[in-house]
């Protein structure tokens, strides 16, 4: 027996596909249609990027590990030097793309659902509109394998394309970190690789995933 599913909807919705009003013959074109043997950028890369990776490494060790702000000093490309602000849980740390440019990061971690957010902002602290999210999956449930599974969405704020606190900038900084937008995609995974090579390499050689160091306040 089904289930009395958008029986409030009264007409056909536009762009809604499915088997009671497209049968698989109709369907099937569509779907074929969409899988491209060549997508252009902005279709791939345009509102959204998300990456992801297999890693050979407890999902629980890796999660905590993610959940402290300062492993980003650890696997991203560019952000170095964190350190805690007056305000709790709020890091400034500096991101050499812009050359001395400050960065402000607050994590939020779910440990039920291994998401960790990390919410960022250049040149001020008050607005973090960056938003990169993450979710750590026990790979044993999805791949049938130990490890875990990393997923990470950026999305495009519109805050990309015009910088809204000017007035915080350095005054001779050429760029805007959206400047760097097109290349998100290809250097997000190239931090993902980072975080898989470094976090394998400590469970392999039996350390803590979660260095020493970071332990110390």
């Amino acid at each position: 027996m089904s289930l009395p599913a958008l029986e409030d909807i009264v007409e056909p919705i536009d762009g809604v596909i499915r088997i009671e009003t497209s049968p698989r013959q109709v369907a099937t074109p569509i779907i074929m249609e969409m899988m491209r043997s060549v997508y252009p950028h902005d279709k791939v890369f345009g509102e959204y990027i998300t990456v992801n990776a297999y890693i050979d490494c407890p999902p629980d060790e890796l999660f905590e590990y993610l959940s402290d702000t300062r492993s980003l000093e650890e696997w991203t490309y560019s952000l170095r030097g964190f350190t805690p602000t007056d305000e709790p849980g709020l890091w400034r740390a500096y991101d050499r793309l812009g050359d001395q440019t400050e960065i402000y990061t607050r994590t939020e971690a779910n440990p039920v659902a291994r998401t960790v957010d990390y919410h960022c902002a250049w040149d001020q602290g008050k607005h973090l509109w960056m938003v990169y999210l993450m979710r750590v999956v026990d790979a044993q449930l999805v791949l049938d394998k130990p490890g875990s599974v990393v997923l990470w969405t950026n999305c495009h704020h519109p805050f990309y394309d015009d910088n809204p606190y000017p007035e915080t900038a350095p005054s001779k900084r050429p760029v805007w970190v959206g400047d760097f937008w097109d290349m998100f995609g290809a250097g997000h995974q190239l931090e993902l690789e980072n975080l898989k090579a470094i976090a394998e390499y400590r469970h392999r050689h039996g350390l803590p995933v979660t260095p020493s160091w970071m332990g110390i306040r």
